[in-house]
């Protein structure tokens, strides 16, 4: 879309041009998004844009001379971009300076000299200084206007670039005789309102007679010439011949007096052979004509020259690479633009310009995009293209775009530009925090101090920036009716778990954490984990014995005095707090006589190894030791006491229950041991006997009343060995 304006130069500054929005008749509210922005910043101090309606104002002084010297037409064009609800649309602007008459014609000589010889016919030209003004159109020189007199006037002409001059013209014979000089004023006026003029004066001498002047064989050429061609090119080989003899036929070649320097400088002519040659390069793009005369006068006195006009019109060729000018929508470094990841398909990027100063098929160009599909050139206006996005853009996967802008012109041969440009996406928060696995399973010991560490955490955004930093917290949950807060904390910055307690296996096992990373992006993202801590057990409890009941660490257990040989008497029962292998628990007797009860290792019942044969007054005592299999292990000794009770009740099972086979086999082999053992010490106590009573027979026979007596006490020590063992011990 092109939007034009029209302003005068010298305007006031802050005069408004116009107003985007009106003008586009947008529908713009306070709460709108929309808003615009100018595209090439070297306009902007001749023309100020206000970004939230679009209204155009002057910025700066303009002067249309300065800015555009001698063309009709002053554009001051730039580009402004229209943003909308994340829609971009590109508006060129152009801004037409129209002239203001601020110059007065103005003539290169405040006054002049001519030369005329007295017999020049009627309607001889003469060239004089031509006028300039700065202003164009009308308010340019319009008209030329000399003094009153009686023998000159003007014909006013054009040139090929349409500057208005005047030539003097001899309209009657002069005599010098009569009349030998003349002072002429000649006043040029623009055509502005009000008008301006300025004067020059033109002094003309009259010259004594002179036969013959010198003449051309045309009075004017046109002359092509390319913008490359060599110095030294012969452009016109001047021919003017003067039928006088001697000095008066001798003919030499100059530039009119009113020729200024500038062309002079471009152009040479030979004195003597009047060839017009190069001096300098010329270049199209700089001025495409230039317009002079030639003077052709003999060496005879009082010469009068005669005037040969030329024309050189210069012809483009192709000698200018087309300029590529690459204007972002974002920028903050130069030769890279920045997009969002977020840009919706055909979004504007940037503004792609391309000129050449050449003309015609010479200055046509052809412009292409290479790099990357994700991006487009779409025709703007005339030489202006848009970068556009062809399809939704990631920045986690391509971040950086390098793209090449090649301009080829359609000249031959053809120049080409390429210029390479940088697309940087920027970030947009659209990655949440991930976490490395939805579940952390972790451990900690139990008895912990409070504040020792037990992990960390980490979560990862793809995001960069301000979208990518992490903050770590703990969700509010409860365990066993008291805050998560009271039994652990989370450092925000690391994701580093800590106990604030210590933990008891026997009371909590296990704790189940959510946690939550959040980035610090807008919208704010969040990615959420679970933590199963699990407390590990450690052998802090000892077994404790709940059968049978105890007091002061010991119990008392009946024992039926005629109880049989396995008779299991009872089950001492145990339990620890902990859990796994510091919960198996083992039973030993660590104190008492082994022989006569034995104990099963693995459920603490206790049983007769054999038949106690006689009455025994005094209780029977062992201590059994519960041990668990911890590390280190830790145990709990329990003192049973039996007392001999009466006969065995007949409902009750007395036969030890069946046991693994290993546990059956090692309780075989400690009833063996201790029967051998009781046997060893029955034959003992046999032979001392035997020997005894031996020995008291043959003492008997000489002290029969000593004889009765030890007979006695033999009798009354007589008992079951087995209950006087255990008696001793």
């Amino acid at each position: 879309m092109t939007m034009k304006y029209q302003i005068y130069e010298e305007d006031a500054l802050s005069t408004v041009i116009g107003n985007l929005a009106k003008d586009m008749s947008l529908n713009i509210s306070d709460g709108s998004k929309t808003n615009f922005r100018m595209m090439k910043q070297f306009n902007a101090s001749f023309i100020r844009l206000r970004e939230k309606d679009g209204q155009l104002t002057i910025g700066e002084r303009i002067d249309r001379e300065k800015i555009c010297k001698h063309t009709m037409q002053c554009l001051i064009s730039f580009d402004v971009v229209s943003i909308s609800n994340e829609q971009f649309k590109l508006i060129h602007i152009e801004v037409e300076v129209k002239d203001i008459n601020d110059h007065a014609p103005e003539f290169p000589r405040k006054e002049s000299t001519l030369e005329i010889s007295e017999n020049s016919v009627l309607g001889t030209r003469i060239p004089i200084d031509v006028a300039m003004d700065e202003d164009v159109g009308s308010n340019s020189i319009q008209s030329y206007q000399i003094s009153v007199n009686s023998h000159f006037t003007i014909d006013v002409l054009s040139r090929a670039d349409g500057i208005k001059y005047a030539e003097l013209m001899l309209m009657t014979e002069l005599d010098r005789e009569t009349h030998a000089s003349y002072v002429l004023e000649l006043v040029a006026t623009d055509g502005g309102n009000p008008s301006r003029s300025s004067s020059t004066k033109i002094y003309v001498k009259v010259k004594d007679f002179n036969d013959n002047s010198p003449v051309f064989e045309r009075n004017s050429f046109s002359v092509d010439i390319l913008e490359d061609a060599p110095v030294g090119l012969l452009l016109v080989d001047f021919n003017a011949v003067d039928s006088d003899e001697g000095l008066n036929g001798e003919v030499v070649y100059g530039f009119g007096n009113q020729v200024p320097s500038e062309i002079r400088h471009r152009f040479s002519v030979d004195r003597k052979s009047g060839q017009l040659m190069l001096e300098s390069p010329i270049d199209f793009e700089s001025k495409k004509t230039y317009e002079f005369d030639i003077l052709a006068s003999d060496l005879g006195p009082n010469p009068s020259p005669s005037i040969c006009k030329v024309v050189v019109r210069v012809q483009d060729v192709n000698d200018n690479a087309p300029e590529i000018t690459i204007t972002p929508m974002t920028s903050v470094t130069a030769g890279i633009a920045y997009i969002t990841e977020a840009a919706a398909k055909e979004s504007f990027v940037a503004l792609v310009t391309v000129a050449d100063k050449d003309s015609g098929a010479n200055g046509d160009i052809h412009c292409t995009l290479y790099g990357h599909n994700h991006f487009k050139l779409q025709q703007a206006y005339e030489d202006s293209f848009m970068i556009v996005t062809t399809s939704p853009l990631d920045r986690e996967k391509i971040a950086e775009y390098n793209l090449t802008v090649v301009a080829e012109d359609l000249g031959s041969p053809p120049f080409r530009t390429i210029k390479q440009y940088t697309i940087r996406l920027s970030d947009e928060n659209d990655n949440a925090p991930v976490f490395s696995k939805p579940v952390f399973e972790v451990s900690l010991m139990e008895n912990n101090a409070p504040g020792a560490y037990i992990t960390t955490v980490v979560a990862r955004d793809l995001d960069k920036g301000q979208n990518s930093k992490i903050s770590y917290k703990l969700l509010d949950t409860y365990i066993i009716g008291s805050p998560v807060s009271t039994f652990v904390s989370l450092d925000p910055a690391t994701g580093s778990l800590y106990a604030l307690r210590s933990f008891n296996f026997e009371v909590l096992k296990q704790l189940q954490l959510r946690i939550q990373a959040s980035d610090i992006g807008l919208p704010q993202l969040q990615g959420s984990a679970i933590i199963n801590l699990k407390i590990v057990d450690q052998n802090d409890n000892a077994p404790s014995i709940t059968q049978p009941a105890l007091i002061n660490n010991s119990a008392e257990v009946l024992l039926p005095k005629d109880a049989p040989s396995g008779y299991v008497i009872t089950q001492v029962h145990a339990r620890d707090a902990d859990e796994g292998v510091n919960a198996e628990l083992s039973f030993r007797i660590s104190e008492g006589v082994a022989s006569v009860f034995s104990i099963n290792r693995a459920t603490g019942e206790i049983y007769l190894n054999h038949e106690l044969s006689y009455e025994v007054y005094e209780n029977l005592r062992i201590t059994v030791t519960v041990s668990d299999n911890g590390t280190p292990s830790l145990t709990t000794a329990v003192t049973i006491n039996f007392i001999i009770a009466g006969s065995l009740p007949r409902d009750r099972n007395v036969f030890r229950n069946k046991i693994d086979e290993e546990t059956q086999e090692g309780d075989s082999i400690i009833i063996i041991v201790v029967l051998a053992g009781s046997c060893t010490l029955l034959l003992l106590a046999i032979i001392i006997i035997a020997t005894t009573c031996n020995k008291r027979k043959v003492d008997n026979r000489g002290h029969s009343h000593s004889g009765k007596e030890g007979g006695v006490q033999a009798k009354g020590n007589h008992s079951d060995p087995l209950i006087s063992i255990h008696k001793r011990q």
